[in-house]
């Protein structure tokens, strides 16, 4: 099997969203082999231990197995090994698990065109 470049492997085994962001992130310095900065182009093999650090949280992780594609999250868990130490697990627990997705949260901001109409007869009764 052919060893995949590690922004590609890292968006595999689903630790980014997209490839984009786990390529933005390796230039940033937020995914190190060995304490050292690495190329998105980097060829992945078994056995290399990644340190990541995510708005999620920080892993470090040991390769057990190569994808090309992206698998299913079940297929995924088991190409690596999740060798985060238990402070960065206890650091994890306080930051949250999941990630920003762009939407707002049901049920707050702007009133529902419903709830607006609702406000407008209201305060139109005061008034007439």
């Amino acid at each position: 099997m052919e060893k995949p470049r590690l922004d590609k492997y890292l968006w595999a085994i689903r630790i980014f969203k997209t490839r984009t962001q786990a390529t933005i992130a390796i230039d940033e310095g937020k995914v190190k082999w060995n304490s050292a900065n690495v190329k998105p182009s980097r060829l992945v093999t078994i056995g290399d231990r990644y340190s990541i650090k995510t708005p999620a949280r920080r892993w470090t992780i040991e390769v057990t197995g190569l994808l090309q594609n992206r698998v299913a999250f079940e297929e995924a868990i088991k190409n690596y090994a999740d060798i985060t130490s238990e402070e960065d697990k206890q650091l994890n627990q306080h930051t949250g698990t999941s990630f920003y997705t762009g939407k707002r949260q049901s049920k707050t901001g702007h009133p529902t065109k419903k709830q607006r109409r609702d406000m407008d007869d209201f305060l139109n009764e005061d008034s007439g």
